[in-house]
């Protein structure tokens, strides 16, 4: 294949590696493997624009893009409307999207990882046209990105420790917030502290994240409105695995959906693929099966259920 590496120097791991060791390491790998590829390591203000740029240029057949969710988010995307192959390098903190793939979290190791892997089609979804690989969420979530954001740190600990903080400072602060939706001709209207739409829905994993991205469904989540005691019970299920187990989570798989949040807001924000964001009081989220093509050396569980809205 022709590909085209984009290395974000500022996300995570790769802020403390010789770049300039690793990128020459990568195109070592790749060539031996028979591929053709041309390494960029850039600023994360220019990583987007690099990533745009490889895309549209003649002959790439595929991008492989390294640095955390928001780097490789924004990669899927980029690699979904050009409709070339996205490999995956995991630089990040969490590095969500990478576990769903079953790739080596190590980022030396996922270089021989994907220099020999395949193609293979997986799912891409999207709120209001905006792609997402992982998950799109309001309220708890959001409120806890907000707080994490106003703390300053410069390390994936210092990430991790502020993360730790944010999370205490919404439990005993959980957001309480007026919804309608419908899903996929299921219709709602509700008061929730949570909603989270996961691209194919969570495993019993901890860091929640899909089992599998071949599913052709998202998985849709809100948490009635939760006392502090509420959020320490949904956290302790959480980290049991139980997630859809918690009394006060509703849990459905839907291909569509619709959410309205009917109180106007000047703050209202949303989470998507740990990325804050000003949120529409309208929005329609979509799953996009099959659409994005990935390398992978471990072959995706292929997942077939009913899709018609009902509770899980």
């Amino acid at each position: 294949m022709n590909l085209f590496a984009v290395f974000n120097r500022d996300g995570g791991t790769f802020r403390t590696t010789d770049m300039d060791a690793y990128c020459a390491r990568a195109v070592e790998t790749f060539k031996a493997a028979g591929h053709e590829i041309e390494c960029h390591v850039v600023s994360g203000k220019d990583v987007v624009a690099t990533m745009e740029k490889a895309a549209s240029t003649r002959g790439v057949e595929g991008l492989i893009a390294g640095g955390g969710d928001g780097t490789i988010s924004a990669a899927a995307g980029i690699a979904w409307k050009s409709s070339i192959a996205l490999g995956v390098v995991p630089a990040g903190t969490m590095n969500l999207f990478a576990r769903s793939l079953k790739l080596p979290l190590d980022i030396w190791q996922v270089l021989d990882a994907l220099a020999q892997a395949r193609p293979e089609n997986i799912d891409i979804a999207s709120a209001n046209g905006k792609s997402f690989v992982h998950q799109f969420s309001a309220g708890m979530h959001a409120r806890m990105v907000r707080y994490r954001n106003s703390m300053t740190f410069a390390s994936r600990l210092g990430k991790i420790r502020a993360s730790t903080r944010a999370a205490i400072g919404v439990m005993f602060n959980p957001p309480e917030f007026e919804v309608e939706y419908n899903a996929g001709g299921k219709v709602g209207h509700r008061r929730v502290s949570a909603i989270s739409v996961s691209n194919n829905e969570f495993g019993r994993d901890p860091l929640m994240f899909a089992d599998s991205l071949t599913g052709g469904h998202l998985g849709f989540y809100v948490a009635d409105p939760l006392t502090p005691a509420g959020v320490a019970r949904l956290t302790f299920d959480i980290m049991r695995g139980r997630l859809k187990e918690n009394a006060a989570v509703t849990a459905m798989t839907v291909t569509e959906l619709e959410l309205h949040f009917p109180r106007e807001r000047h703050d209202i924000r949303c989470v998507i693929d740990g990325e804050l964001l000003p949120m529409d009081r309208d929005v329609l989220l979509k799953i996009h099966a099959g659409e994005l093509t990935v390398l992978v050396n471990r072959p995706q569980e292929r997942v077939t259920q009913e899709r018609d809205g009902s509770g899980i």
